[in-house]
């Protein structure tokens, strides 16, 4: 009774707030237009015909997509005559979909979790199995496909002892979500204790590893690293600084002015993690004094260039492979981080910020293996002194930057496999 009140309420109050989520959408395509179209996928009407009786897998964001890319082509090897239907939630995520599987898959936004947009959308697909993932966790969305009798899995579980605390404040809502799934696959044992604690069944929630591992390189990227070396006319070392949030730039760019005293030769790739800020981190290079080439505009870079800007989409693994150093943005401030096993598969030494909780267990892998720089917020030195510190001494010790990638690189192949364990575990609902 309580779990029947508790998703009543939930479904009254996000079909009251559908006006408002729908008004943040059109505010935030005030920087990004894309956030404005496909509206009424948001709503669950899907606007171009697609096959029914398919798999359904949905990916919040561009992180979620990469991280999928073995998965979802183990599932179109291994069930060549089902549709895959990939969902996100981003125009970003929307492209990266695109860009790695084209026609191949079927793609839509998922709806928004209020009840009549859900249902539309599941009578339109009628999914034979529907697949989340991490903490992708919509109450109203599982309780429907519950009813319609539609297996359900998350794959690679992802639940922090923080994230646990705060979903334990809704706990009638949220472990009776959890309980209507057919399986849980988790990405470590620590993250499938904390889905029990949260009230997963025992028997259906197992461990699988981190599908983030099984990262590979394609041909696709060879052709993007051709590409990016086809701009390139320096031959001068390359820091490359990742997916960057507002903040993280402001503390990069002041390492890196104290960093060229040091190097006068380095270069600087930066890519920004959110196109609709490529502009103004453009500004803020040059309100910095650097001299900026953009990638959009297919600057050459030169001996002259000190910072050459990514600011194009699906080419952050490639930029991995040029680089001689990378720092994983997000990790300076509550982001929390962002995937540093992408330079690990090229061997390059990575430094990360202080805050790496959505990458938590991969970091600490990396640590153990000594393959990863971490600075630490409890000392006294600043962050920006520390990051400037961290990639001299990578740049004067080239045995250093080789043994650190070679530990990176080592920590990736020990984890291998969490894919095609997923995709096996399919076979009993598709069968």
């Amino acid at each position: 009774m309580r779990a029947f009140i508790s998703l009543f309420l939930y479904r009254v109050f996000f079909l009251c707030l559908l006006p408002v989520l729908l008004l943040a959408l059109i505010i935030r395509s005030k920087n990004n237009p894309d956030y404005r179209k496909r509206l009424l996928e948001r709503l669950g009407v899907l606007t171009s015909p697609m096959k029914r009786h398919g798999i359904v897998v949905h990916a919040s964001s561009v992180g979620e997509v990469i991280a999928l890319k073995a998965y979802i082509n183990g599932i179109l090897n291994q069930y060549p005559n089902i549709p895959v239907t990939l969902t996100t939630f981003t125009p970003t995520g929307s492209a990266q979909v695109q860009k790695l599987f084209g026609v191949r898959v079927q793609h839509c936004y998922l709806p928004l979790d209020v009840w009549p947009c859900t249902w539309l959308f599941l009578r339109q697909l009628q999914p034979r199995v529907l697949v989340l993932m991490e903490t992708e966790i919509w109450p109203n969305l599982i309780a429907q496909c519950a009813n319609r009798g539609i297996p359900m899995q998350l794959i690679n579980g992802r639940l922090s002892d923080k994230s646990m605390k705060s979903y334990q404040k809704l706990s009638w809502l949220i472990s009776a979500s959890l309980q209507k799934f057919s399986e849980i696959w988790t990405q470590s044992s620590e993250n499938q204790s904390n889905f029990l604690a949260l009230g997963a069944n025992t028997s259906t929630t197992n461990i699988s590893g981190n599908l983030k591992f099984d990262i590979q390189l394609t041909d696709d990227v060879n052709n993007k690293i051709a590409a990016l070396n086809d701009s390139l006319h320096s031959s001068h070392p390359i820091w490359l600084v990742a997916s960057t949030h507002e903040g993280d730039e402001t503390l990069v760019l002041d390492s890196f002015k104290e960093l060229k005293k040091l190097q006068p030769s380095l270069l600087m790739m930066l890519v920004p993690r959110h196109p609709e800020r490529f502009e103004q981190v453009h500004r803020l290079c040059i309100e910095h004094g650097f001299a900026v080439a953009k990638r959009s505009n297919e600057d050459s870079v030169t001996d002259t260039t000190d910072i050459w800007l990514i600011d194009t989409l699906g080419e952050l693994l490639a930029c991995c492979g040029i680089a001689d150093i990378v720092t994983m943005g997000g990790s300076f401030s509550a982001i929390g981080g962002h995937n540093p096993l992408e330079p690990a598969l090229f061997k390059k030494p990575v430094i990360v910020g202080p805050n790496m909780k959505n990458f938590s267990f991969i970091n600490q892998q990396m640590l153990n293996h000594h393959a990863i720089i971490q600075l630490d917020s409890a000392i006294n030195t600043p962050m920006s002194a520390q990051l400037t510190q961290a990639v001299n001494l990578l740049l004067n010790d080239k045995d250093k930057q080789q043994l650190l990638g070679a530990a990176a690189y080592k920590v990736v192949q020990m984890n291998q496999g969490a894919s095609q364990k997923t995709v096996d575990a399919l076979d009993k609902f598709l069968s």
